[in-house]
């Protein structure tokens, strides 16, 4: 039985691991290999990265931080949990099994991106989806939002803070509200509702969109906001871990413990504001927690 088994090998499953790791714990990430860490190809507002980071790498140079001290890595989706007499088990999708006497949730959150591969390589580079960690990256530039009903208009005009050349495209063509649509014309946002036919990309550099109609959409950035975004909190449910309403777990401030007892939740999973230096924090916060419960065990 492991120590600790931590559900999620990104930026806050990895920053735990580490800590826990040089705490000489025994540890296993369970890592399923996606998430918004894996597809982000640079970070701009982390300190220290001055060019930005992409999360692959960090993801790569955190396992084998992690690995350093001891802190073993399996692959796979975990699919089920349940508390047993001092500990859980969690069960993967390939059916295997493992049991811990702490957990760590750092399953995280996934946007819901519109499927064109031509948008992959520019994610984070000319295509972003946080306005709180790229906006500033649009910056008199122009910029296509490309999203769907009341997500998209407020993306825009979010936007609009940074830049004055913005067009909406609602994909899904979901209604906007009258409210919303005066407001983007105030702000001179342009709004279409043609559906997008294909993403005009060269490699990471985002040129624009061809619509449903022929026509052509040409500009030096985009956004993407769909909303609808999947909060990975199927594990905590099981568990009986409180949720907010918009399902993100509940942690306490201080230890990032959630309700139940020896179930910790880090990352963009919590009820906070989701980026990759808080998910870091929330990672080091709660190893250090669960090293306290530990010793308070008697364990070491």
């Amino acid at each position: 039985m492991y120590d600790c088994l931590i559900i999620g090998g990104g930026i806050a499953g990895l920053q735990a691991a580490i800590q826990l790791g040089r705490y000489n714990h025994k540890v296993l990430v369970l890592d399923s290999g996606d998430g918004r860490s894996a597809i982000c190809q640079s970070y701009h507002n982390i300190l220290g990265y001055p060019d930005g980071v992409s999360g692959p790498y960090l993801r790569e140079v955190g396992r084998q931080q992690a690995e350093k001290y001891g802190v073993e890595f399996v692959m796979g989706k975990a699919v089920n949990a349940k508390k047993l007499e001092g500990g859980f088990e969690i069960q993967s999708e390939h059916g295997d099994s493992y049991q811990a006497k702490r957990l760590l949730l750092a399953t995280g959150v996934m946007d819901r991106i519109p499927p064109f591969p031509e948008l992959m390589p520019t994610l984070g580079i000319t295509v972003y989806v946080c306005p709180d960690c790229d906006g500033y990256e649009v910056k008199d530039k122009s910029t296509i939002v490309m999203g769907s009903g009341k997500a998209g208009a407020n993306m825009a005009l979010t936007l609009a803070y940074f830049t004055d050349k913005i067009t909406y495209v609602n994909h899904e063509n979901k209604e906007v509200e009258q409210e919303k649509l005066a407001a983007m014309k105030e702000k001179g946002i342009t709004y279409v509702e043609w559906p997008i036919e294909k993403v005009l990309a060269d490699g990471p550099d985002f040129r624009g969109v061809v619509l449903a109609n022929g026509e052509e959409l040409t500009s030096e950035r985009g956004f993407i906001a769909f909303g609808g975004n999947e909060v990975k909190s199927q594990l905590a449910q099981q568990l009986g871990v409180d949720l907010h309403k918009n399902k993100h777990v509940l942690v306490d401030p201080r230890t990032k413990m959630t309700n139940v007892e020896n179930v910790w939740a880090a990352g963009d999973l919590v009820a906070h504001s989701e980026q990759t230096t808080i998910a870091m924090g929330d990672g080091m916060q709660a190893s250090i927690w669960i090293h306290k419960t530990i010793l308070a065990e008697g364990k070491r």
